[in-house]
This record gives C-alpha cells, sequence and structure tokens, in this order.
C-alpha cells in the first residue's frame, strides 16, 4: 500500500527557524490537548480544527478554528497556517486529511486512516501483512463479514459464540455486542441497523497488550515497551508496562508485527496495534488506532520521549526520540465516575491525597462536564520496583473509590 509520506518530504522545518512554526490537529480531544503541551514544549505553535466550541484541546492550543471537520474552507486554513498536519481520532473524515494532503505535509496519511476506521479493511490488512511474514505472521481471530442481512444465512456455525461488531465507528466498546446463538446474532445485527458488520469468534484470553510505535518520513521506526492492558465495561481501566505475564518471545513476536504494520501502511506518525495473548500463549492481532493512545500516556512520565512528543517529531520530520522506558509503570485511567459519592452527590476527588502518594502524577483533561463513564483524565504512577508501583495503584483506588 504506497503512500505519499515515502515520497521526499516537503516540509523539513524545525521548531528554532521561526517563533511562526506551526502544527495542526484535527479533533478537539484530550489526545489533542496532550499533543498540544508536547508540541508547545519543542517550540511549536498548535492550531486545533474541532466544532465544539469548549474543548480540551482548544483550550490549550494557539488557535482554534472552530469548524466542522468537512469545512473545506476552515480545512484550506488549517493547510495553510501549519507546515504539517494531523489528527487526534480514528473517525476523522479520510476524505478530509485527503483534502489537507493537497496542501500541507498529512501524517498519518488519508489511506492508513481509512484502513484503521473499517474493521473489513482492517482484518484483511492484517491477514496480508501476516501472510507476508510468513511463520512469524500475527493474524487476526477467525471472522465472517456481514454486508447485508441475507450474509446471515451463511454464516460458520463455529463462529458462535461470538461478538459482532460495526464495521465503523466503533470505541470503547461501543458498537459491539456479545452473541452466543444465531437468534442473538440475528437480534444483534437487526439491533445494529443492518449496518455493515464483523461477527469474530470469541476467544479464550489470558489478558490484552499493546504496541505503540512510530515511523517517521525516512523509514525510521521505533517500538515502545510493551504494554499489558486490563478493560472494564469495553473502556481501558490500567496500563501495566513492564508487563509481568508477556514473554520475551510473545513481546519479540508482537513488536515485529508491529513494525512490519507501519511499513506495509508507509505510515507517517505513532500508532497503537491491540493484540490478544490467549491462554495456549498464542498471540492475535486486534485492532489499530492511528493516533497516540490511552494505553500510551504511561510513556509522559515513565519513558524518555512520550508519545505525543514522538507524534510532533514525525510531523515535523525530526528525527525520532528514545523509547527507553526509565521506571516500571502503571497507568489508570480516571473516570467520571469518581466524581459521585455513594449516593450519587457530585463532588470533587480528594487529588490531594492522591498526589501524596509517592510517585504519582495526575492527568486532568479540562472537561467542564463529569459524567459517569466519560474519560475525565489519569495518573501515573512510577517507581523504582513494579510492587511499589501496584501498592500506591490500589492505594488510589481506595482514595478514589474505585473497586481493584
Amino acid at each position: 500500500m504506497a503512500s505519499s509520506a515515502n515520497e521526499a518530504p516537503r516540509h523539513a522545518h524545525l521548531a528554532t527557524e521561526s517563533e511562526q512554526t506551526w502544527l495542526g490537529i484535527m479533533g478537539g480531544g484530550q489526545l489533542g490537548r496532550m499533543f498540544a503541551h508536547a508540541a508547545q514544549a519543542m517550540g511549536y505553535k498548535v492550531a486545533v480544527l474541532e466544532p465544539q466550541a469548549d474543548c480540551p484541546a482548544g483550550q490549550v492550543a494557539d488557535r482554534h478554528i472552530q469548524a466542522g471537520y468537512t469545512d473545506e474552507t476552515a480545512l484550506a486554513e488549517l493547510a495553510a497556517l501549519s507546515v504539517a498536519v494531523s489528527t487526534e481520532f480514528e473517525n476523522v473524515p479520510a476524505q478530509s486529511l485527503a483534502f489537507l494532503a493537497g496542501r500541507s505535509f498529512v501524517a498519518p496519511g488519508a489511506e492508513c486512516v481509512s484502513v484503521a476506521q473499517d474493521r473489513v479493511r482492517e482484518k484483511q490488512f492484517f491477514t496480508r501483512v501476516a501472510g507476508h511474514m510468513g511463520n512469524g505472521g500475527v493474524f487476526p481471530a477467525s471472522h465472517a463479514v456481514i454486508a447485508a442481512s441475507s450474509d446471515l444465512d451463511r454464516i460458520d456455525a463455529k463462529l458462535l459464540p461470538g461478538i459482532l461488531k460495526t464495521a465503523r465507528m466503533g470505541y470503547d466498546g461501543k458498537g459491539q455486542v456479545r452473541v452466543k446463538s444465531m437468534d442473538d446474532l440475528r437480534a444483534a445485527y437487526a439491533g445494529m441497523g443492518g449496518v455493515a458488520c464483523v461477527l469474530e469468534k470469541m476467544l479464550p484470553l489470558a489478558y490484552e497488550i499493546s504496541v505503540l510505535v512510530a515511523r517517521g518520513v525516512d523509514g525510521e521506526a521505533v517500538v515502545y515497551p510493551i504494554a499489558e492492558n486490563v478493560h472494564r465495561d469495553g473502556i481501558l481501566f490500567t496500563t501495566t508496562v513492564p508487563s509481568q505475564n508477556v514473554s520475551a518471545s510473545i513481546a519479540e513476536r508482537a513488536q515485529q508485527a508491529a513494525l512490519a504494520i507501519v511499513a506495509e501502511l508507509g505510515y507517517v506518525g505513532v500508532l497503537c496495534i491491540e493484540f490478544f495473548v490467549l491462554q495456549d500463549g498464542s498471540l492475535v492481532v486486534n485492532e489499530m488506532a492511528p493516533r497516540p493512545h490511552n494505553s500510551g500516556h504511561y510513556t509522559m512520565d515513565a519513558c524518555v520521549t512520550s508519545q505525543f512528543q514522538q507524534q510532533a517529531r514525525a510531523m515535523a520530520q525530526l528525527p525520532l526520540g528514545d523509547v527507553r522506558q526509565h521506571s516500571p509503570t502503571v497507568m489508570l485511567n480516571i473516570l467520571g465516575d469518581v466524581w459521585f459519592d455513594e449516593s450519587g452527590r457530585e463532588r470533587e476527588p480528594a487529588w490531594d491525597k492522591v498526589l501524596a502518594l509517592r510517585g504519582a502524577h495526575l492527568h486532568l483533561y479540562g472537561k467542564a462536564e463529569a459524567r459517569r463513564g466519560r474519560k475525565m483524565g489519569h495518573v501515573t504512577f512510577v517507581g523504582t520496583t513494579m510492587e511499589a508501583v501496584q501498592a500506591n495503584l490500589r492505594a488510589a483506588c481506595a482514595i478514589l473509590g474505585i473497586p481493584v
């Protein structure tokens, strides 16, 4: 899959060339906010295109272009201002990135994002890459595409029990339903509104991992340490690095698969790839996010180069940073639930007690309203030993009323 990212760079601006050197971001969420902080620390100005007025990234950006993601006037303004543009969420319209690419350097490119936006194309792509790798390839789970209700009659019963997922616009467990029987499957598909879906076979999971990889326009690629993730209700709960479960062989296979994926895509920027490790020790690739990722937040406090600085480096066509981890770490997602006491009354969490824990780093996202299930921030715990880090995680959960 060729990409314009492999062509000679059109921009190689360093932050020191001018205090008016800008980087652009599509999307105004917390990932854009943390990217802005990292890019500004390197001397860049940051422009954000986002329709919402009071958004986390817009609060800290040097310019907030308040417009829809397909507004060509706004897109042209962002491109004219920025030497490079990226996206902070995977569902930005790929055609908007293609429009920008005619006017500025875009990383990752529209085609890369388009593949990640569609589970059907994504699984086809993973399968192709794994086939090219031979014995070391990592394949997706057994699955079937359901493009219309007539496809239900051709489903192999061996795929049940399974998980029905919409082909597009799913994240944090949304657009997914577990099904045990054909009746369940038919009801779930009808409940999805008849949109294109993928049925994946349910697997005997041991645990989940993610691989954060970055690739520059020159083809250089670096891989961060393997992260082990725990999800609750489809939302990331904790990320632990280094994992106490991942063997050296599994880590090597996952990292090599990630490097093969970014190379095949011709990708530029930070990409997160999620894998399942099964109870028999085998490895399955699940999905990818064409941007910095929730499971990579630990890099802000535990690695030489954060995932957000790495994204800025890739966009600006600078050398990639050192991915070395200097401390054991656990990242805890903070949801809006912790703003409510047992009776449902809203109050400010006891951040003073959390921050009294040695090695605790609090990151709040500037969201005005706390809602249950809404990502409001995260806390990263670092220390000299994983035992000390885990003890502080448990202490913080007790303070915040989060079940461990």
